[in-house]
């Protein structure tokens, strides 16, 4: 059986700053801009997580070079795009929905596999919209391979892109390189996680790309050039959502520096979830600062847009002072797991009442006791059994180390705000 990991009990009120890394989602999408880009870049800042090394040395062995600068930041320089190379996706949908586009404006053989669990996750939306752009790929899932001919004619395709964003930003951000450019239609159930494709969008043009978003669930991207970035990445909001809930749980107070005032990033809501629990959020010029209430209030929550702070939101929801519903997040069952499966099971394992709705949890908190909590190589998962680990003696966490996966090294911050409790 994996390691497990006792999860900390806090004492008393947590008091802490917590500074976390750089977003993942801005690090790998401005990873892949800068691999287009004509000419070199500077990614300051970045995550240095397994995600983002991923999708560093999938770019690398299409031919761009990627080294560290003595300040820590990445530095890009494209090269010719091509093969034959070997990608490893690991778990990170970025890697296996953003790099195929890349592979097929090169020239040769490019193979792409990852965990196990990578090759149950859903892609045959972007796989086959590839093929109606004029790409050769064999395969629909991982492990499939791709044979580029150094471009793609591109043109318009419609896809379904109600089980990941990431199918619709996969697209967009090679699209200037195809020679039509490219017009992405979805059609299908609401596309989750919308705030992801805004940050496409938005990064897109910041490096010069002309993107027509007006028309819904339609995007272009005309074709051109990409400016090289020069880019102080953001705090990575979602993997500060942990730290935020401890405050919230254990009535404390902590303070996540660098909170950008205006974001794209899905975490930002965590600040309207929380006051909505009832904690006090308070954003200023130090950063956001959350502390937490006498008891946790139940909710009643669409986070269909923000489904990745599902797991944090559960934990809160197990310790809140009544019954909460989550709504919009059927999608989750094609994440790293089956998220919500994984949350009903063990959240009933450890004493609370939890059951799936079509299309999300009803969480009725229980008398809860300490057990094995199951992390299904899902960094959030992880996280969210500290999180009750912090209320819950005997918590033991299966595979801590999965959270390297967005986090370099999540127990050591985890121990480190807990240095101060009283």
């Amino acid at each position: 059986m994996t390691q497990l990991w006792p999860a900390p009990v806090a004492s008393g009120a947590v008091r802490a700053t917590v500074t976390v890394p750089g977003s993942k989602s801005i690090t790998n999408r401005a990873l892949v801009l800068a691999a287009l880009a004509d000419g070199p870049s500077v990614l300051r800042r970045p995550l240095r997580s397994r995600d983002t090394e991923l999708m560093a040395a999938a770019l690398r062995a299409l031919g761009c070079a990627i080294t560290t600068g003595s300040d820590g930041s990445w530095q890009v320089i494209p090269g010719p795009l091509g093969g034959p190379a070997e990608v490893d996706c690991g778990l990170a949908g970025t890697v296996m929905r953003f790099v195929p586009p890349v592979a097929a404006l090169g020239k040769g053989r490019v193979s792409f596999d990852g965990d196990p669990r990578a090759r149950e996750r859903p892609l045959g939306a972007v796989l086959d919209a590839l093929r109606g752009l004029g790409a050769d790929i064999t395969g629909n899932a991982l492990p499939f391979e791709v044979r580029g001919t150094g471009g793609l004619p591109g043109g318009e395709v419609t896809i379904d892109a109600s089980a990941s964003s990431q199918f619709v930003s996969g697209l967009l951000l090679s699209g200037a390189w195809f020679e039509r450019g490219i017009t992405v239609r979805h059609s299908g159930k609401p596309v989750p996680s919308q705030p992801h494709i805004a940050m496409t969008v938005a990064m897109l043009r910041d490096a010069g790309v002309q993107v027509d978003d007006g028309q819904p669930d339609t995007w272009r991207v005309e074709p051109g050039s990409i400016r090289p970035l020069d880019l102080d990445v953001e705090p990575d909001l979602s993997n500060a959502t942990p730290f935020l809930a401890a405050a919230a749980v254990t009535g404390g107070t902590v303070t996540i520096p660098g909170w950008p005032r205006q974001t794209t990033q899905a975490g930002d809501a965590i600040r309207d979830i929380l006051t909505e629990m009832g904690a006090q959020v308070r954003l200023d010029e130090v950063g956001l600062t959350v502390t937490g209430p006498d008891r946790l209030l139940p909710v009643d929550l669409d986070l269909h847009e923000v489904g990745e702070l599902t797991p944090t939101v559960a934990a809160l929801a197990a310790l809140a002072d009544g019954r909460s519903q989550l709504r919009g997040i059927a999608h989750l069952r094609g994440h790293e797991t089956d998220r919500l499966a994984a949350l009903e099971r063990e959240l009933n394992r450890l004493g609370a009442a939890v059951s799936q709705t079509e299309d999300g949890l009803l969480i009725e908190p229980g008398e809860l006791t300490g057990g094995v909590w199951h992390s299904y190589a899902d960094h959030r998962m992880a996280t969210a059994g500290a999180i009750l680990g912090l209320r819950v003696p005997g918590v033991q966490v299966e595979d801590i180390a999965t959270t390297s996966k967005t986090l370099p090294d999540f127990p050591a911050m985890w121990n480190g705000m807990l240095a101060e409790v009283r």
